[in-house]
């Protein structure tokens, strides 16, 4: 499976947001180009490994996080965007949220049926 580094790109500046940080301080951080990081963001440019470490040190992440999206059937996908999520949430919030997800849930496995095209997960 070939990696989407538009996925990364998108990955690194969701992230990067979420921490409050300017292109100019995470690159300085990680040791890169303000330019070289936007076009990693932007997909411009593939970032090499090196570089993709850098920054996931510099945002204080594993690389799995900012890889996320390019493993297939990964057992976490989408468990480390929904802690960023809910990062800054009221214990209240994360419980309207969380029941939220469970109706969501029983309702899109109750309506399958509906569907055109069956989910294949």
């Amino acid at each position: 499976m070939p990696v989407d580094f538009t996925i990364i790109g998108k990955r690194v500046k969701e992230i990067r947001l979420s921490k409050n940080l300017s292109q100019a301080k995470l690159a300085e951080m990680a040791d890169l180009s303000t330019q070289y990081l936007s076009h990693i963001e932007t997909a411009r440019k593939q970032a090499s490994l090196t570089s993709l470490i850098n920054i996931a040190k510099a945002m204080d992440i594993t690389l799995d996080e900012l890889l996320s999206g390019n493993q297939i059937n990964s057992p976490v996908e989408y468990k480390n965007d929904i802690d960023i999520l809910l990062s800054d949430c009221t214990k209240y919030e994360k419980r309207v949220l969380f029941e939220l997800m469970r109706a969501t849930k029983r309702i899109l496995r109750e309506n399958e049926s509906l569907l055109e095209y069956p989910s294949e997960d």
